[in-house]
Formats: C-alpha cells, structure tokens, sequence
C-alpha cells in the first residue's frame, strides 16, 4: 500500500510515523508513506492557500487552485513503481462520513490512499464536488486541522495490513474487530494487592475460556457502549432462520 498526504504542516507527522507499527510497516515495506507540502503547489511570493469566503463570515477557506493543482499532481505521479495505480482521494472534514473499524477495514484493502487534510474553515465546495472520492471525519468533535485524523485513519489502517502486526491472529480480538468491545486482560502476578485474576483464566480450559471471554465482552459492551450493543442486537435478530445468533 501506498499513502499520499497533502498537507500545510508536513512536520507534524514527523514524530507518529518514525515509531512503533507504522515505523515497522515502513521499514518492511508493507506501506510507503508520502508527506506533501501544498504550499509547495502555489506561485505567488507569499504562497497563499486561503482566503476570504464569499457571503461574508468568519474565518478563512483552502483556495481551489493549490488543491486542484496538488491533487493532479500527486495522483498522477506513479508509487512503489506502479504507474497505473488506482488512487482513493479522501478529504478529511468534519462533514465526512465517522471513520469506524468497518472504514478501516475497507480502506486497507485499498493499494493507494490520498488524504487531504482540511484546515481553517475548509475547502472551496468544487474541491469537495470534483476532486474526492471519500469525505471522512473520525468524530463530533473540532480539531484545529485534519492532521491529527489523518494520522488516527493511517495508524488504524496500517495494522490491518498482512505482516504489519508480525502475526496474522494479533489484532483478530481487538476491540470492534467482532462488534464488541474487547474482553478484560491480565498478566502476571497471579495475586496483586490482593486482586486475583479470575480461576477460569487460569484453569487451563479452553472452551470455558473462550465462553468467559465472550461473555465478558458482551458484558462490557452493554454496560459502556449501549449503542453498539444494540445494533449487535438487531443484526442477530436478523439473522436466516437457518442460522444460530
């Protein structure tokens, strides 16, 4: 996989993308990842990329040329030496659909991503109307920019990518992976300031094991996150007949 990210602050990503998975990934060549400047697409003295909307209002917008430019630009340029590589241009915006698990999952499928980070008030409408393919946002909440979900959208992709984990079965039972959140862990010591980590646990039986786990999982999920219980719920209840819930 291939990742493109157009950006007003490349030295932003310096940090996340240089540790842990992601360096790992890079380093073994399971995903490239490319950081470009828009400033770098603008011809004038001061490299402006906004200005004033008009109507009026607070606030300024990203201008339609460096972004038009810039998207062109990087999309039509080949990656990993593969010149006709489909790629999937994401604007990363308030507006866009919430970024999930599922997203995730269908996004890593993808061989080249292209992230446009929103800043200011956002973008001029004809780059959202004629130059992306996806509008994504990975919360109801304001961020001073879309570096930060950019870097959420790239770190939870990564680890779905084959080898990026080092295991095939590391991130299977993660939470969200099934549409639960994930069960309670533990390590050693057996007994800690006179907490002891659950028998079944260490019983050495699998079966009862996976029930408990299950079973605790399905408890979580209900107590903390009441909504994705149930829709879990309603897709059971819609099962065939011919099938167990």
């Amino acid at each position: 996989m291939h990742i493109d990210i157009l950006t007003l602050f490349p030295r932003v990503f310096e940090g996340p993308f240089d540790e842990s998975i992601i360096r790992r990934a890079r380093d073994r060549h399971l995903v490239g990842i490319a950081i470009h400047d828009l400033r770098d697409y603008t011809h004038d003295t001061h490299h402006t990329v906004d200005d004033y909307p008009y109507g009026g209002g607070a606030g300024m917008l990203l201008k339609p040329e460096p972004l038009f430019e810039a998207i062109e630009a990087i999309t039509a340029s080949p990656s990993l030496n593969r010149e006709h590589e489909s790629c999937w241009k994401i604007l990363l915006t308030p507006q866009g659909r919430v970024f999930s698990q599922d997203v995730a999952q269908e996004l890593a499928a993808r061989s080249r991503l292209l992230m446009v980070c929103g800043h200011y008030e956002g973008v001029d409408e004809r780059v959202r109307e004629h130059m992306v393919d996806d509008e994504i946002s990975i919360g109801d909440y304001v961020l001073s920019g879309g570096e930060f979900a950019a870097m959420v959208l790239v770190d939870a992709i990564v680890r779905l990518l084959p080898d990026a984990l080092g295991s095939e079965d590391a991130n299977k039972e993660d939470s969200h992976i099934w549409g639960m959140l994930e069960y309670p862990q533990y390590t050693r010591p057996r007994v800690y300031q006179g907490w002891e980590v659950p028998s079944v646990l260490i019983s050495g039986n699998h079966a009862e094991i996976a029930k408990w786990r299950r079973e605790q999982a399905l408890k979580r999920t209900q107590q903390r996150r009441p909504d994705i219980a149930a829709k879990l719920q309603e897709s059971q209840l819609n099962l065939p007949d011919s099938e167990e819930p």
